[in-house]
């Protein structure tokens, strides 16, 4: 603080020194600013020291001048002191001056040659660019014409391949080669006007002309092939006519008219080829068929009539094929297997079943018809081709299914056909090959109706059957309810994976009729239980074919149960009644009452007489009912179920009877002519023991 007030007041005696001269005046002498200026240069380190030492003015000043002057002196002393080597210096300073003179002189020579090449340089510049240009423009036209006549003219060597040359891989890339200056000369609108093209043109037309000429000719002598018998179409197709398939594609864009007549040409031929082989392949197939059925052979008909005698030579296994799907149901397993070879099945004197030939002849038309399909998209292209070369195969096929289909009542037939050709469409798609759709909806459609037909035939024959011609005084399962039976398990088999309601509706009706004929056959017989035990007979026997048949059984197979457990309740009472009728109306009429009380009630007399003579014979009545059994039911587990159901119901009548003796006054008197009830159970356990 202090330092600092001190620094101010010198500047302030500073100042003061300053506003006079050496003369004591300051008239002349403006002083404006000064302040500020030293207030600005009070840091710097002379003035701060000249401030702090108080020094004055002229005293600081001529110590100063005495230094400076003294410097002066020093300094003049070394200059006359290097005086010789100023001069030296002086001298080579000179010399170098000249030299730089004339390394000027050079310089600027240098300098105006060096532009005149430069402009020179730049002159050729523009000259090597416009020559770039040019040669530029040059080679694009000279590209151009390149290509235009490579493009349009036609070379001696391809004239002498297209027009002598053999029809080989070279000729068919010399033809491509063709094709692309024909397209060339069609395309290019710079092309058609140009003079080239005039003097080019007329001859490129003859050479097109004859190459179609000759390419016809070759590829028509190659579908004649395919005419030769035993011929292997299909060999043929793959390892010869596509390897000239571009022969085809230079038809269709250079010779449309002939290309046309190629396609008919093939058409024809594969369609008389095709339908010549189906033909022959069907003529083969009707030798080998195995006629199962005709117009007389359904459900309802009697065996004595005139069909089945003439048959009768027939092995018996294909006579029950009529009716009994059997090995029959094979043929949808064996769906993809190969076409039947006719000679030697006809060699080894072998017959089957109209539909092994019918699926036979559809495997065939399939892989012939996936075969001709695909060759002909790949050869021709289209897909339309297809079905003009069929149009022979199908009419053949149509003219023997039309021939097959009026006269064929075989229902297990038609319907095994049906899943065949819905098997065969699911193969069709499986391939993705479309061609055959319609014809296979066509078939289908065909084939519901006369399976209809069929189906109502065996359906009148019910509804219409001869009972008297039908009746047999036998009790055993009757011929037309067995006929029935395998009849209904076969087409419910054939119906399980498809679940087709119209024929699930057709085998209700064929129920409701099988149902009445038979309550109708059953009534032929005098004795009512005769009548129950023909209908149980039928009734477990249709049961058992239906589960045999593995078809679950579903809604018929519980109706018949229903009835079987209703007769065999109903066969139960009449055995009873039979053998033990006099307890059975006892227990019905007094079992049920209030033995000690009321009028009428039972006596000891009037039970002692069914005590005894129960007694008496019970055992005998049993064996009896046990021979009546065996007897009168095919199925002897059937008849043992049914007789264990009598001795059960005959036990429940004999305890009703021994409560009803406890309940009569005296009636202990009769408890040493009572049988048992462990008696009997043993003797029913014996019998259990049996089956």
């Amino acid at each position: 603080m202090q330092d600092n007030e001190k620094q101010t007041f010198d500047l302030g005696l500073f100042v003061g020194d300053l506003a006079l001269d050496e003369d004591g005046s300051s008239d002349d002498i403006s002083l404006e600013g000064l302040q500020e200026e030293l207030e600005e240069c009070k840091n710097v380190e002379e003035v701060a020291n000249i401030l702090s030492k108080g020094t004055k003015l002229r005293e600081y000043t001529k110590g100063v001048e005495n230094n400076v002057r003294q410097v002066e002196l020093d300094s003049i002393q070394d200059y006359i002191t290097e005086s010789d080597n100023l001069v030296l210096l002086h001298d080579q300073i000179r010399d170098c001056d000249i030299i730089l003179s004339q390394m000027e002189t050079v310089l600027s020579g240098f300098q105006s040659e060096i532009g005149s090449i430069s402009s020179e340089i730049k002159s050729l510049q523009e000259k090597s660019m416009d020559m770039g240009l040019k040669l530029k423009n040059r080679k694009g036209a000279e590209s151009k014409l390149a290509k235009f006549v490579e493009d349009i003219i036609v070379p001696p060597r391809m004239v002498d391949i297209v027009i002598d040359g053999e029809v080989n891989d070279e000729y068919l890339r010399t033809l491509e080669l063709l094709s692309r200056k024909l397209k060339f000369i069609e395309v290019d609108s710079m092309v058609k006007g140009s003079k080239a093209l005039k003097d080019i043109q007329p001859e490129l037309e003859r050479l097109r002309q004859k190459v179609v000429a000759k390419v016809f000719e070759f590829i028509t002598q190659k579908f004649n092939a395919l005419r030769k018998p035993k011929t292997n179409i299909q060999i043929l197709q793959q390892s010869v006519l596509l390897k000239y398939k571009y022969v085809i594609l230079f038809l269709k864009e250079h010779g449309k008219e002939i290309y046309t007549e190629v396609r008919a040409a093939y058409v024809d031929t594969m369609n008389k080829v095709l339908s010549v082989h189906f033909r022959a392949y069907i003529q083969a197939l009707e030798k080998l068929q195995l006629d199962i059925a005709t117009a007389t052979d359904l459900i309802g008909v009697e065996t004595r009539s005139t069909g089945f005698l003439l048959r009768g030579r027939e092995p018996l296994k294909y006579r029950s094929a009529v009716f009994a799907l059997g090995e029959r149901i094979n043929i949808l397993k064996e769906i993809d297997q190969p076409a039947l070879i006719p000679h030697i099945a006809e060699a080894n004197s072998v017959k089957y079943p109209y539909e092994v030939l019918f699926r036979s002849l559809h495997k065939l038309l399939m892989d012939t018809a996936t075969s001709e399909y695909l060759f002909c998209d790949d050869f021709f292209g289209e897909e339309s081709i297809f079905h003009e070369i069929f149009a022979g195969p199908f009419q053949v096929i149509d003219e023997h299914f039309n021939t097959i289909l009026p006269n064929y009542y075989d229902a297990i037939g038609l319907m095994l056909m049906i899943r065949i050709i819905h098997q065969h469409q699911l193969i069709m798609f499986r391939r993705r090959i479309p061609c055959l759709d319609s014809y296979l909806d066509k078939v289908n459609i065909s084939l519901w109706p006369r399976f209809k037909m069929v189906f109502d035939m065996h359906l009148n024959s019910l509804r219409n059957a001869n009972i008297r011609a039908l009746w047999e005084d036998d009790v055993h399962p009757h011929y037309v309810m067995r006929r029935y039976a395998e009849f209904t398990a076969s087409l419910v088999h054939l119906n399980v994976e498809y679940g087709d309601g119209q024929l699930d509706l057709n085998l209700e009706r064929l129920r409701m009729a099988v149902d009445d004929l038979l309550v109708k056959l059953a009534k032929a017989f005098a004795k009512p239980k005769s009548q129950t035990v023909f209908l149980i007979n039928n009734y477990d026997m249709t049961i058992a074919i239906l589960k045999e048949a593995g078809t679950g059984g579903g809604k018929l197979q519980e109706h018949f149960e229903e009835l079987l457990k209703s007769n065999i309740g109903v066969y139960v009472e009449e055995l009873l009644l039979e053998h033990f009728g006099d307890l059975i109306r006892f227990v019905k009429t007094n079992a049920s009452e209030d033995t000690s009380t009321g009028a009428g009630k039972p006596r000891v007399a009037d039970v002692d007489p069914l005590v005894k003579d129960f007694a008496n014979r019970w055992k005998a009545a049993i064996e009896l009912m046990h021979k009546d059994v065996i007897t009168s039911f095919s199925n002897f587990l059937c008849g043992m179920e049914i007789l264990k159901a009598a001795l059960t119901q005959l036990l429940l009548y004999y305890t009703r009877l021994s409560e009803s003796v406890k309940k009569i006054p005296g009636g202990s008197a009769l408890n040493k002519d009572l049988v048992s009830i462990s008696s009997i159970l043993y003797e029913i356990k014996k019998y259990s023991r049996t089956f």
